[in-house]
């Protein structure tokens, strides 16, 4: 019966300290969203993440239709109905290509990854406007060139768009939405003429962390490089040279396989936060909490290290630690007959919760590498100073310190080892039940649990 009690205990005090784990997750995720707080008013004051999009030609027409209405009293009536409407026309090709100059801002204890982009985009035009249908008559009006940008309040002086070589003057909006970017009026053409445009558009764009172009050309040539040396890249993935100087990435895709210039048209809006941004990553791991459509190119300057995406993780194996460490004190008290109190089974639970806390204040201040040894080594010493005292010897302090200390150490690789994390930590379960199992085949847990442990 005691070693039922005791059993069923050590079950009951693991799940308590889920509590103060669960806290240490909370306070994760509101620094967190206090990080995000601060992309968002360095956004506002530099620029948000960025979309470019285009140029593309619009053309916007009146089509007027006479009916004729026999009425009740024999009199025949015309009627002359209006439709106005707008043709959208894609470049024929369309090649982008600029450099990603990186900066840092900082808000209060947050760093937050800024850039400029300083490139051009060309686009040839070979467009041919559809002949009216009988009895229809048509008026073609000026048309424009629009090149959407998601936050124009990150351009550094104004567009220079040239078209046929000729500088054009540039207005603010798209022209035919009311969403983000620039424009360009042309003249009206004459019925059947065709609309051949070679345009250059030079711009300078800041921008905060990630930077995404649209590949609305029939054939798309998209470039980028950069001095970050750890890119991530979402949507299309691109040919890449990516090392410590930094990387280049191109993109080369037909129309044929990306729906960007279907969903331009259901809605040419861009917006850094809002509707292009689909909002459906989860911040913690890593990235900006808005990420592209698949339709779109995208790199995003992230941190090698995100010390709360790595905190996270980390809690997640707090279970783990305590559940372990309770089994070692429960062996303890079978096989060399010492009691602990559950105040004590309580009290080294709530060290190992604190750590994950220190973990995470220290990751703000200093490298996360050097604060996870920092709180690893204030714990398990700890620990193994309070067990000295509990398990009636320095030895027996010291065995368990040094099976925290490698508990510790086998978390961190986990850490640092994403892709083999699953296999790491099921190998590292079967070998620590393994090691139980061979360590008690020998032991009569009958006999055992008749004993009467040793009183302090």
């Amino acid at each position: 019966m005691r070693l039922t009690v005791k059993a069923v205990m050590a079950v009951v005090l693991t799940l308590a300290i889920l509590i103060p784990l669960q806290m240490v997750r909370g306070v994760i995720q509101d620094r967190q969203q206090y990080r995000e707080t601060a992309v968002r008013d360095i956004a506002a004051s530099f620029g948000g993440r960025q979309v470019l999009a285009g140029p593309v030609l619009v053309v916007p027409y009146e089509e007027r239709v006479t009916e004729t209405s026999n009425e009740d009293d024999g009199r025949v009536r015309q009627i002359v109905r209006r439709k106005h409407g707008q043709w959208t026309f894609f470049p024929e090709t369309l090649a982008v290509d600029g450099v990603l100059k990186p900066d840092t801002r900082r808000r209060g204890l947050h760093q937050v990854r800024v850039y400029e982009w300083e490139g051009n985009a060309q686009a040839r035009f070979d467009a041919a406007i559809p002949e009216p249908a009988d009895g229809v008559q048509r008026t073609i009006g000026q048309p424009w060139l629009s090149l959407g940008i998601a936050d124009v309040g990150g351009l550094r002086g104004a567009p220079r768009i040239r078209i046929n070589g000729a500088v054009a003057t540039v207005v603010q909006g798209l022209g035919h939405a009311d969403g983000s970017g620039v424009h360009v009026r042309l003249a009206v053409p004459a019925a059947g003429q065709p609309l051949r445009l070679d345009v250059r558009a030079d711009l300078q764009l800041r921008g905060t962390e990630t930077f995404a172009m649209l590949p609305l050309g029939t054939q798309n040539d998209l470039r980028l490089h950069s001095t970050w040396p750890h890119p991530k890249f979402d949507g299309k993935s691109p040919q890449q040279d990516v090392g410590g100087a930094g990387f280049r990435a191109r993109w080369q895709i037909a129309s044929v396989a990306t729906n960007a210039q279907r969903r331009y048209l259901q809605a040419p809006t861009l917006s850094s936060g809002g509707d292009f941004f689909d909002g459906a990553r989860d911040a913690s791991d890593g990235a900006p909490a808005g990420t592209p459509p698949g339709d779109a190119v995208s790199v995003s300057l992230l941190d090698p290290v995100n010390p709360y995406m790595q905190a996270d993780r980390a809690t997640k194996y707090g279970l783990l630690f305590v559940l372990l460490t309770f089994i070692g004190f429960f062996m303890f008290e079978l096989i060399k007959q010492v009691r602990v109190h559950p105040i004590q089974y309580l009290l080294v639970g709530m060290a190992i919760a604190i750590f994950f806390l220190l973990l995470v204040s220290l990751s703000e201040h200093i490298d996360f590498g050097l604060s996870y040894l920092v709180a690893s080594v204030a714990c398990v010493g700890l620990i193994g100073v309070y067990l000295s005292a509990v398990l009636r010897g320095w030895l027996r302090g010291l065995g368990f310190a040094a099976m925290l200390g490698t508990l510790y150490g086998v978390l961190y690789g986990l850490l640092l080892s994403e892709d083999n994390a699953l296999v790491l930590g099921s190998g590292l379960l079967f070998a620590i039940l393994a090691a139980i199992m061979l360590a008690t085949r020998k032991v009569d847990w009958y006999q055992a649990a008749q004993r009467e442990p040793e009183i302090r």
